[in-house]
């Protein structure tokens, strides 16, 4: 059966001093565990992960399996520039309970691709009889995954699929033909539902689904029933939302303090909105709450 899941990517919240706010985050972890999505990818990208600490982060994922564990599939992000500081992770959640992952490939220095599979063999090791999936952002890791090493690392015992950011519908296209047909294959783009399924897909990490999930989930049921009308009004919704929200986590918590969930901030460097942005948010919001 075509698949047409909905994993929300969930910001973390912040204090205005940029200290974490546990409570706040459970908070988001609350509302998301509402929205009827097919799982959660905690402390990736949108959950600004390179500026959360081991300790941070033991306490964001514990939090994470309280809210969400009984409500859906919680996927946590292990990602490091190290396999050292992704295994150490991988057992600090795993010792939580966690049961699926995701690590983004080694980042910042560019790797070759021997080094790349020696990397996800050792984080595969520590996930043990859990779920791992390779995250693939050449755009902020440098460092790419060819199809050729997709195959490679869809042998690990662990390796169930692949999370793929700031990649072309062919990109995806190229992965889908090569790797096994069980093998998961999810885009990154909160837009492209229904298109990246089309080239093989099973669906989407999104961070804009994290504030309004409505239009999300019309759009995978639109695409379940095959009512092309349906589809292109619920994409229409989806379009709207991105493209005032798109990927800007400082804009995703505007739409929490809009929506009354939390009032919470980024401790990356990422731009406050304007007050004429902040009114956008709160009325593409009020339009699809």
């Amino acid at each position: 059966m075509t698949r047409y899941d909905i994993l929300t990517a969930i910001p973390t919240a912040f204090q205005r001093d940029g200290s974490l706010d546990v409570d706040g985050s459970r908070a988001i972890f609350r509302f998301v565990g509402e929205s009827g999505n097919e799982g959660a990818f905690v402390l990736g990208t949108t959950g600004e992960f390179p500026a959360v600490d081991a300790d941070e982060f033991a306490s964001l994922v514990e939090a994470a399996l309280e809210e969400l564990a009984d409500k859906m599939r919680v996927i946590v992000h292990v990602g490091q520039a190290s396999a050292f500081e992704a295994v150490r992770l991988t057992r600090i959640a795993r010792d939580l309970g966690a049961t699926e992952f995701a690590a983004l490939t080694p980042y910042y220095l560019r790797s070759s691709d021997d080094a790349i599979f020696d990397y996800f063999q050792a984080v595969s090791d520590a996930v043990g009889d859990g779920r791992l999936y390779v995250y693939i952002y050449p755009a902020r890791s440098g460092n790419p995954v060819s199809p050729e090493l997709l195959v490679r690392l869809a042998q690990l015992p662990n390796v169930i699929g692949a999370k793929i950011s700031e990649l072309s519908l062919e990109d995806i296209a190229a992965y889908r033909a090569v790797v096994p047909a069980d093998f998961d294959l999810y885009t990154g783009a909160d837009r492209d539902l229904i298109a990246a399924v089309e080239v093989g897909a099973q669906g989407v990490v999104s961070g804009v689904s994290s504030v309004t999930p409505k239009p999300f989930r019309a759009l995978a049921d639109a695409g379940r029933s095959g009512d092309a009308a349906a589809v292109a009004a619920a994409q229409a919704d989806v379009d709207d939302v991105v493209s005032l929200i798109g990927g800007d986590m400082a804009r995703m918590k505007e739409a929490y303090r809009v929506l009354g969930v939390t009032d919470a901030h980024c401790r990356m460097a990422i731009a406050e909105p304007t007050d004429a942005e902040r009114e956008a948010v709160a009325q593409v919001v009020a339009r699809h709450r």
